[in-house]
């Protein structure tokens, strides 16, 4: 089994903690930074470099697609749905979990399965979400086939 590693950005002991604890019957590695840490590394060459050789992913800018990792492992990065800058409001939860949703499913070809493995969710979640979303996986699986066509 591949491990996976979330990167946590915070200074709250408990929620660090309480992540840890979470995550560790998961086999997932929780990798922490304070804000300032974050903040600092970022700006700093060094820091980047180790960021993008221990997560290639993250050097590729958002990758859709599963990366392997050092030591056999996988990553799914998906996009977070943003706001541009003509497009500086608040959005609710339920637009960006749907868009969210919308993504993998076309990112994914209408599979499911897959994109319910991406979102970090249960595939019966996905389904629940889909429905009370509205959203219509057969267009996916529409475009694949015309694409293939």
């Amino acid at each position: 089994m591949s491990r996976s590693v979330i990167i946590m950005v915070s200074d709250n002991q408990e929620n660090i903690e309480n992540a840890k604890k979470y995550w560790e019957t998961s086999d997932v590695r929780v990798q922490v930074y304070s804000p300032e840490q974050w903040r600092d590394g970022l700006e700093s060459p060094l820091f980047r470099q180790h960021l993008t050789q221990a997560f290639p992913t993250l050097s590729a800018g958002l990758n859709h697609t599963p990366s392997v990792l050092p030591g056999g492992m996988t990553a799914n990065v998906l996009p977070f749905p943003s706001a541009t800058s003509s497009e500086m409001k608040v959005q609710k939860m339920d637009d960006i979990e749907a868009k969210a949703i919308e993504t993998a499913i076309m990112q994914y070809k209408g599979n499911l399965t897959e994109a319910a493995k991406a979102l970090g969710i249960g595939r019966a979640t996905l389904y629940r979400k889909v429905k009370q979303y509205q959203i219509d996986p057969s267009q996916a699986r529409k475009k694949k086939t015309v694409q293939a066509a």
